[in-house]
């Protein structure tokens, strides 16, 4: 593949990239760039090759560099955290733990993670800022999640999504070790 072509696809891959990252329609794209919405799709699909100028358009209307936008080195955004470096951040003797998988931005903070609570236990979280929304998929017992005074029941199998932004509470009201894995996606800074 020549450089040209590498460039084209690394363009392509940043537009469709940055305009997700920024909420950005084609037609607010457009109207910020001063580009046709036509030329956008054709650069999102790798299909043309625009103008300095236009790529300097683009740049300043998504706020991010030529090199940004340019950078094929780079390719897709692959990272691997090994097992030994997952972070415990909260245990209890008993044997209750919660460990930080992986987290990433996209557009704001995504983290993974997975939980352990024995039976009798709990963990209350205060309120996350307001768009923060938690998915939760219960592997083993039972999760008691108590959202804003109110508690849900989520057997193993079963999974749960609210809007975090309200006081919650994990807990194991049962007799076996409830285990889970759960995602926090929490809105950019603006």
């Amino acid at each position: 593949m020549s450089d040209l072509e590498l460039l084209t696809q690394s363009l392509a891959r940043s537009v469709k990239h940055w305009r997700a990252v920024r909420g950005f329609t084609l037609d607010v794209l457009a109207a910020r760039a001063g580009v046709s919405r036509g030329m956008l799709i054709q650069i999102e699909q790798a299909r043309t090759n625009p103008s300095l100028g236009t790529v300097v358009k683009i740049g300043d209307a998504l706020g991010v560099s030529i090199t940004t936008l340019l950078d094929y080195e780079k390719g897709p955004n692959v990272h691997i955290v090994p097992a030994e470096q997952a972070v415990r951040l909260w245990h209890t003797d008993a044997g209750s733990y919660n460990r930080l998988l992986a987290g990433t931005e996209a557009p704001g903070p995504l983290e993974m993670w997975d939980w352990r609570l024995m039976p009798g236990e709990s963990s209350p979280s205060d309120p996350h800022p307001a768009g923060t929304t938690e998915l939760l998929h219960v592997t083993a017992g039972e999760l008691t999640l108590t959202v804003d005074g109110v508690e849900h029941r989520v057997p193993a199998g079963s999974s749960v999504h609210f809007e975090a932004n309200v006081p919650h509470t994990y807990g194991n009201t049962g007799e076996a070790p409830m285990e889970m894995v759960m995602a926090v996606s929490v809105p950019p800074v603006s």
